[in-house]
């Protein structure tokens, strides 16, 4: 091996110049999210934690022709009410038939949020992708 490959070799192993290393040396944020997509919390939204920060947003919704699949009834069809909730550092979509009692979580609707702030958004983008009452 030449000097120069050998030197080459050290540095990948070693130096800040690494695949995977930012500018200052240190390793990058890991971009996984546990638990993302996983929802098993049944509490309904009227039965929210009682965590620091808990809010919630409500708006009513069409299913689409696949309507909503849920964690404990599978799909839902027709005319829902959507809760997109946060808790504790998560956020939680739930829906229930319109005016009915028993909400259901929906399936991978779970999933961090460091920021409060970014409930409105997540709620937003929710109905966006679930209302669907052209059919």
């Amino acid at each position: 091996m030449s000097e120069h490959q050998q030197n080459m070799s050290e540095e990948a192993a070693t130096g800040p110049t690494s695949a995977g290393m930012a500018v200052d040396g240190a390793p990058p944020a890991s971009a996984e999210v546990p638990g993302a997509g996983m929802s098993a919390d049944t509490t309904p939204p009227g039965g929210a934690p009682t965590g620091t920060g808990a809010q919630q947003r409500v708006s009513d919704i069409t299913a689409g022709p696949g309507g909503v699949m849920t964690d404990e009834v599978g799909v839902v069809t027709g005319e829902l009410t959507l809760c997109t909730e946060y808790a504790d550092g998560q956020v939680t979509l739930r829906v229930q038939y319109k005016d009915a009692d028993e909400w259901y979580s929906v399936t991978g609707g779970r999933v961090p949020l460091a920021d409060p702030a970014g409930l409105d958004a997540v709620h937003a983008i929710a109905v966006a992708l679930l209302n669907r009452p052209e059919g």
